[in-house]
């Protein structure tokens, strides 16, 4: 399929807001002591907002009419597009409530119990997400749990060396912090090499499939059905090279999951005293979650492109 820089732009920015989100609440749920660095804690929120809103906002581009988009969350009963937007709704004022929270040095039980529905919200919503292409069986590739933990587990690396990241800024420097991006950088290195095998081997539609021709034999097209590409072409029968897709699988897991990794732990052996090198891990983290995304869609083989005689 053909990349749309919108979607991608979505699913990173909204995943690593939404990651930023959980664990600055489930820091304040595990540590509500904390809760009084208010610097910390509302900078590290309002970051992750804009985040969202800017992701929520770019998802709207590539629609035909975004004034009609509302509609899409009637649908949340059999729809993962609607319930995405369902949880987003709802995830914003709480995400907003835990912001004020901190900003204002609250404390309480209450406050507490905010920041784990905050925390589990942010979870559903990026769950909602990858349920959104799992959930496509047209393209075969994307038909599988992986797709989601996947999803998952980019919003939670890149929220996570960028929460990171904020806390060695402040002053907040945690081995342990470090150390958790670090094991779901190595989980999400294991989940996207087994979803790229399984993609390499997931059968789509074949001609013979499309055409019901294939206990007769092989079917072939004697002339393109068309002079020129249409919109079917052009989108859903986009391909990239396997030498360029293997050079951007090399970026997206080099880059954005091997670099952070070993900056992560040149970061805990000096101490936690570099704060730049969290920064450069958390920046690393999201360029390769970007260049991931693109492929992702890239590499996707729509089943309508086997009546053109795609294989």
């Amino acid at each position: 399929m053909k990349p749309a820089l919108s979607v991608i732009f979505f699913t990173t920015l909204s995943g690593l807001g939404y990651g930023l989100a959980f664990w600055l609440s489930l820091d304040w749920f595990l540590a509500p002591e904390r809760a009084g660095a208010a610097w910390f804690g509302g900078a590290g929120m309002a970051a992750a907002i804009v985040l969202i809103v800017a992701g929520l906002l770019s998802s709207t581009l590539h629609l035909g009419r975004p004034e009609r988009a509302w509609r899409a969350f009637s649908q949340w009963r059999t729809s993962w597009l609607s319930r995405e937007g369902v949880a987003a709704v709802v995830s914003m004022p709480v995400l907003a409530l835990i912001w004020l929270g901190w900003v204002i040095g609250a404390s309480g039980a209450l406050w507490t119990i905010l920041a784990l529905l905050g925390a589990l919200l942010a979870i559903a919503t990026v769950y909602c997400t990858g349920m959104i292409y799992q959930s496509l069986k047209p393209i075969a590739a994307w038909t599988s749990k992986l797709t989601t933990l996947v999803y998952l587990l980019y919003a939670a690396m890149t929220g996570a060396f960028a929460a990171a990241a904020l806390a060695s800024w402040f002053g907040f420097f945690g081995g342990v912090q470090i150390a958790v991006a670090i094991l779901l950088a190595g989980m999400l290195l294991f989940a996207k090499i087994a979803y790229w095998r399984r993609a390499a081997g997931a059968r789509g539609l074949t001609p013979e499939d499309a055409t019901g021709l294939g206990r007769i034999g092989r079917v072939r097209q004697l002339e393109a059905p068309h002079q020129t590409d249409n919109y079917i072409t052009r989108e859903m029968g986009f391909r990239v090279a396997r030498r360029h897709a293997e050079k951007l699988r090399l970026i997206a897991t080099g880059v954005g999951m091997a670099l952070p990794a070993l900056l992560g732990a040149v970061a805990i052996a000096t101490g936690g005293a570099a704060p730049a090198l969290l920064t450069a891990a958390a920046a690393a983290a999201l360029v390769g979650a970007i260049v991931e995304r693109w492929l992702f869609f890239a590499e996707a083989r729509h089943a309508v492109t086997a009546f053109y005689g795609a294989r």
